[in-house]
């Protein structure tokens, strides 16, 4: 009799517990190769005696348009974003759009203009493409795949082995803005400040700070499905590391932490685009902190953890009461179609 474990549920494209178990049972035992293995956001490798770096991501959220951004430009910033996390700089894109029968062709030309907008900000162009159109109710609009190939700073290794006890948290801003902004809307919910997503390319900023601070990184993810929580998780695991993070030093503005509370829904699970983690070595980290805020990118930048010789793979949140609780990887999809 099949089972339902048998099946693909939503809940595996969540990024949390049942992506990583889908993916180590059914994807890496047939496809492991010495690039793919870190399962970092863009692989390195060699391709004859250069050294690239290079990531692909396809976006399927609703809706296509929300505050702050649309898929266009998601598709561009999060890609990018994806070589930014290991030092690497863009220089080209693909693009690859999946369009339903009916979608409107003034909605088609906005996204277009919105990939051309964010793609020409970052200097890097796309270079080849491909577009399929399939039947009405088998895209929910418009799905896209980008690719991203770019060129790492020369002597930058960001790799979870290189994390040590002492190290610290930083955070380069506020957090759980674009999930709560796109909950937000498809719940009809309004507040005095309106939520709006925080998807940007984070390149400007990030790879100044890598030139600057070099060896200091030690890692680096942008936390996007899964949040803060999936990706510190992931990180205590493959650091061999346990790490306590500071709830007070948590940047949340108002809005979004009222937002949370009346969805029900813990920020630290909440997909963010235009935010980045990293680990910093101790004493470069306020020298981090203080780069990231002098940028518009990084203005609300803190550090929020420390990384400690405790039980590897636990990650502890000191809460605002001044007890304990340990943080999650999250388990399914809490927040369907936001990236």
């Amino acid at each position: 009799m099949e089972k339902a474990s048998d099946r693909i549920l939503l809940a595996h494209g969540g990024g949390g517990e049942m992506t990583s178990r889908l993916l180590a049972t059914h994807v890496l035992p047939q496809l492991t190769n010495p690039a793919l293995a870190p399962l970092t956001d863009s692989a390195i490798f060699m391709a004859g005696r250069c050294r690239l770096a290079m990531t692909t991501d396809s976006y399927v959220i609703q809706p296509l348009e929300f505050p702050g951004g649309d898929i266009g430009k998601l598709s561009v910033c999060g890609t990018l974003n994806d070589l930014a996390m290991v030092g690497a700089q863009g220089v080209a894109l693909s693009l690859a759009l999946i369009l339903e029968e009916g979608l409107s062709t003034e909605l088609l030309d906005r996204v277009i203009g919105s990939i051309k907008l964010a793609s020409s900000a970052a200097g890097v162009p796309v270079v080849t493409g491909d577009t399929k159109v399939v039947g009405k109710g088998q895209a929910d609009g418009m799905f896209i795949n980008t690719t991203g190939l770019g060129q790492p700073l020369p002597g930058i290794r960001l790799r979870a082995d290189r994390v040590r006890p002492g190290d610290r948290i930083l955070i380069s801003g506020r957090i759980a803005e674009h999930g709560l902004a796109i909950m937000s809307q498809r719940r009809g919910l309004r507040f005095d400040s309106p939520l709006v997503s925080d998807v940007a390319a984070l390149a400007p900023l990030v790879l100044p700070m890598l030139e600057q601070l070099g060896g200091a990184v030690r890692w680096m993810r942008d936390p996007t499905r899964g949040g803060v929580a999936n990706c510190l998780v992931e990180l205590a695991e493959a650091a061999y590391a346990a790490i306590e993070l500071d709830e007070p030093a948590v940047p949340i503005s108002l809005t979004t932490r009222h937002a949370a509370e009346m969805l029900g829904i813990d920020p630290l699970s909440v997909a963010n685009e235009g935010k980045f983690l990293a680990v910093v070595a101790n004493d470069q980290a306020e020298a981090a902190v203080a780069f990231c805020r002098a940028h518009a990118l990084g203005r609300h930048a803190a550090i929020i953890g420390t990384v400690t010789d405790g039980e590897p793979g636990l990650v502890e949140l000191l809460t605002h009461a001044g007890g304990r609780r340990i943080v999650q990887r999250p388990y399914g999809e809490e927040l369907p179609r936001i990236c």
